[in-house]
């Protein structure tokens, strides 16, 4: 059973996104405004967050960051707004996918699959024990594990299946749009912001020094590349 929060102000799209997301493995709770959404996530352990932005009381972004602080499940944002910036604010706060409205419930359905197929089953498709070792960074697969200098550290899903891509091939250059389809196996025009977002994220929990990277680095025209230590 998926348990999942599906969080707006609008009873109507609480019904809409359970009629399209129907299925007998989906528990569903509901919040209508960010405070009630951090409210359940402090009490239930969940497997993926349905939120909108714009709401009374506490707005989608604050509480993005607010649940950010408890736990690394992943979040899909709604909004109506489909200008790239508010994608690139909406992922700046922890977002893993962004949906706009009015929404065609194929897609919600199979983002939804996506992040719930990468947050349960991550790192299945490898070798069981299996440990990814580059320079003073480990990638236990097994467990979705990773250290930094032996240390643990948190990443979302989305930042752990971007690491794992780049250890799997040290010193490849993957291209925004590469990245992207790999990530959510779909094209989207304006994929060099998104990934741009969710890279710098990254850095700033491996890197010394993420203004100097020393791990995953650009290659100007081209993309991002993990040099090998």
């Amino acid at each position: 059973m998926y348990r999942i929060l599906l969080c707006d102000d609008e009873e109507d799209i609480i019904l809409a996104l359970k009629a399209y997301l129907n299925h007998p493995d989906y528990e569903f709770y509901e919040a209508h405004n960010g405070q009630e959404a951090c409210s359940i996530v402090r009490r239930q352990q969940l497997d993926l967050i349905v939120m909108d932005i714009m709401m009374p009381v506490m707005d989608g972004i604050t509480a993005m960051k607010a649940i950010r602080e408890i736990c690394n499940t992943p979040i899909i944002l709604l909004s109506a707004k489909s200008e790239e910036i508010d994608k690139i604010v909406g992922l700046n706060a922890g977002a893993d996918d962004y949906i706009t409205k009015p929404f065609n419930p194929m897609e919600v359905e199979a983002r939804v699959r996506s992040q719930l197929r990468r947050y349960m089953y991550l790192g299945g498709t490898m070798v069981q024990n299996h440990v990814i070792r580059n320079g003073g960074l480990e990638l236990e697969e097994n467990k979705r594990i990773v250290r930094v200098d032996g240390e643990e550290i948190n990443l979302t899903p989305t930042e752990y299946e971007i690491l794992k891509l780049f250890m799997c091939n040290p010193g490849k250059t993957f291209s925004p749009a590469q990245i992207y389809q790999y990530i959510w196996k779909d094209y989207a025009v304006g994929s060099e912001g998104t990934i741009a977002v969710h890279i710098r994220h990254l850095r700033s929990k491996i890197e010394i020094n993420p203004a100097d990277p020393r791990y995953i680095r650009v290659v100007w025209g081209q993309g991002y590349r993990m040099e090998r230590i």
